[in-house]
């Protein structure tokens, strides 16, 4: 059966979102000519290891004008743009993606998730979205949660978590560039 796996972007500190719902506190650049190449590789290697994407509509709002266009992401972003969408939302009628085929909108993603999970396929990658992760969570649909820390903190802010939840450590990598990925099991 296919994987729900979760990536977030997060500080020492736990937090996912600063406190006007940025991301300033991500201190590289990952896909420049600059990038750490075994950093690089990880997440060429998490996109290759998926064939769906599913976002809530705020990340969805947020992104949709700049990565079908982003040419200067190179692989990664023609990857992306490649991959089947589903966007969450109970307002979105369409979720067009630029040039590349429009993303599915669900009005029940944990519906849409247990779907995709018992159809043939790479894993599934739900991309931010922390209400949307926090819901399918809750609904016992997350296999997976990949944390790229950055060496900061921010006191205040969204954190990942709100709720208590038993992991189960798979991975641990430090990188040149000063991020740490850590994934996680869910423990179910």
């Amino acid at each position: 059966m296919r994987k729900l796996v979760v990536q977030q972007w997060v500080t020492v500190d736990n937090i996912a979102a600063e406190e006007d719902g940025g991301l300033g506190f991500m201190s590289v650049e990952p896909f420049s000519e600059k990038s750490d190449p075994a950093f690089k590789a990880s997440v060429i290697g998490l996109i290759d290891s998926v064939d769906t994407l599913i976002l809530g509509a705020n990340t969805y709002a947020q992104t949709k004008d700049y990565w079908p266009h982003a040419e200067e992401q190179g692989e990664y972003g023609e990857k992306l743009n490649n991959l089947t969408k589903f966007v969450a939302s109970s307002k979105l009628d369409n979720a067009p993606w630029g040039d590349f085929p429009a993303a599915t909108v669900t009005r029940d993603p944990a519906a849409t998730v247990q779907e995709l999970k018992e159809r043939d396929g790479k894993d599934i990658w739900l991309w931010g979205s922390l209400k949307l992760m926090r819901s399918l969570l809750n609904t016992g649909h997350v296999d997976e949660i990949r944390l790229l820390v950055c060496p900061v903190s921010r006191g205040k802010g969204t954190r990942v978590f709100e709720d208590r939840q038993d992991l189960k450590p798979v991975e641990a990598t430090l990188f040149e560039n000063g991020l740490t990925l850590l994934r996680y099991e869910i423990k179910k």
